[in-house]
């Protein structure tokens, strides 16, 4: 197995290409990962990217607007807890994901089937993931809304309606604009006034 450590080197590991992805992550458990960072495995290899504060405010704003939609069922909203998405060994834990009211867990985690929405927070160092590996993965797993907010640019990405492993609609929005959701399962607007630039 790889480990990918943002901004810096990569770790290798005992040879894991016939360990599940919970062998993966049980392994991960017993290693000393550093405090604040998130650990995902992205088709097989493990990512481990410290939170920086732009990054936790932008989760914050979405996580906060997803709440106020959605009343006191905070359950329904989620970030950084793994969620078993389709692909080789995808075992990632959105920055932010919303799930269906009816949502349930299937061996104590929460179900692909069930992520209504998708929030990711562009990091130097897992930027290719977001836009590469996890965008077919969510759009494979039928995810209706995904969101990719990029502080360095300044604006995000919205992805809606997916079909055979991609999505027919690409938006791309500036941090100040809203993001209409209206026509989707959110039936939304999210807004990006707040979003911090890094």
């Amino acid at each position: 197995m790889t480990i990918s450590l943002e901004r810096t080197e990569w770790i290798e590991m005992a040879k894991s290409g016939d360990l599940t992805l919970d062998q993966l992550f049980d392994q991960l458990e017993r290693m000393p990962v550093p405090e604040g960072y998130k650990v995902e495995i992205v088709e097989g290899t493990v990512f481990m990217s410290p939170q920086r504060d732009v990054h936790w405010d932008t989760i914050f704003e979405i996580t906060t607007a997803l709440r106020e939609q959605f009343g006191g069922k905070k359950r329904l909203v989620k970030s950084d807890v793994r969620i078993d998405f389709p692909g080789e060994k995808n075992g990632f834990c959105p920055d932010v994901a919303k799930l269906a009211e009816n949502a349930k867990k299937e061996n104590g985690r929460w179900r692909y089937q069930d992520v209504e929405f998708v929030a990711e927070v562009i990091s130097k160092g897992t930027a290719a993931n977001d836009y590469g590996p996890k965008l077919t993965a969510y759009a494979t797993a039928e995810v209706p809304v995904y969101v990719i907010a990029d502080p360095y640019l300044g604006r995000c990405r919205v992805f809606t309606q997916p079909k055979d492993g991609d999505y027919e609609n690409d938006v791309t929005v500036s941090y100040g604009e809203p993001i209409d959701l209206t026509d989707t399962v959110l039936g939304m607007t999210l807004s990006t006034e707040d979003f911090p630039r890094d």
